[in-house]
């Protein structure tokens, strides 16, 4: 066994190797604006308004109906619904699954997302 299949049965990673999270991070070169709250971010072109909000930082931009509990990403592929925020008003939009556009606004979601709007 080499030093090397020694390190990955460890379950070592190489130097440099590249994770999701540090791939959320990575631009093309050419990026537009969105908006989180009314704060101005850079997204690139596919990149997810998930992807986007993560390589600014963000972490959460819903909170649960049921004790306001902050969420955002957890399974990052439209199963478990605990990235929905609301998306050009639109609310329940999915975050992971929803590709950022130039000008999108998206705001934290509050509950159920539907606080707002008329019966």
């Amino acid at each position: 066994m080499t030093q090397d299949d020694d390190s990955r049965a460890r379950g070592d990673r190489p130097q440099g190797s590249r994770t999701p999270a540090n791939l959320v991070g990575a631009t093309s070169g050419t990026t537009f604006p969105i908006t989180f709250d009314g704060r101005e971010l850079a997204a690139s072109p596919g990149q997810f308004i998930a992807a986007a909000l993560w390589s600014a930082g963000i972490l959460a931009w819903r909170n649960t109906r049921v004790g306001g509990r902050p969420r955002g990403a957890f399974c990052g592929i439209g199963q478990c619904y605990d990235c929905l925020a609301t998306v050009n008003g639109h609310p329940n939009r999915r975050a992971c699954l929803v590709t950022a556009r130039p000008g999108d606004a998206v705001t934290t979601q509050e509950g159920d997302g539907h606080a707002g709007l008329a019966s």
